[in-house]
């Protein structure tokens, strides 16, 4: 119980867990991304083929997310929020699920219209090998190469709007529960 005699509004110990594991993904792969370009040649390769392999990972994470929130309602917000905090949530929520989908959405079919992807198969955790999307593989060359270039643009600006969102969603956190006083975080922890 809190102060107002409001109980506390808890996710499930499942939705918390996917809730981690997959922003855990996320920041991995955000670090990932962004120390690449500053690796040793021979690290390059190794680092990008984690990065597909953390982003497939996130997108089955994502889907047995998305799966758990259709059969189980989630918590209501404390009733202390204000209507826009109520839609900036919503609003944020359902955009941070879109990304969690385009993201590695974009990057498999980027990665499957690469030139070389048929002969250098990529292997998820370097366990097996992650089948890449087989029309999009055996496309004309000139059109293959301009999707490729086309989801690694998308994937690239999606990339900064899931920043943007993170600040938002984090920050709204934070603000909830500092600011505010709402044990907002202990909705969301274990």
């Amino acid at each position: 119980m809190r102060e107002t005699g409001e109980p506390i509004r808890r996710y499930t110990g499942l939705a918390v867990t996917l809730h981690w594991l997959v922003a855990a993904g996320i920041i991995a792969n955000v670090a990932l991304a962004w120390i690449w370009p500053y690796l040793a040649d021979d690290s390059v390769r190794p680092a990008i083929e984690l990065h597909k392999s953390i982003g497939i990972t996130v997108l089955g994470l994502a889907v047995m997310r998305l799966l758990w929130r259709f059969a189980h309602r989630p918590p209501a917000l404390p009733t202390t929020y204000q209507r826009w905090e109520h839609t900036a949530s919503h609003v944020t929520h359902g955009l941070l699920y879109v990304l969690i989908f385009a993201m590695p959405l974009t990057g498999w079919i980027m990665d499957s219209a690469w030139k070389d992807a048929a002969t250098h198969p990529m292997a998820l955790f370097g366990l097996f090998e992650w089948p890449r999307i087989g029309f999009v593989m055996h496309l004309d060359p000139v059109l293959r190469d301009r999707i490729h270039d086309l989801f690694g643009a998308a994937h690239g600006w999606a990339a900064y709007v899931l920043y943007g969102l993170f600040v938002v969603h984090v920050g709204g956190a934070l603000k909830h529960q500092w600011v505010d006083r709402e044990p907002e975080l202990q909705r969301m922890w274990f």
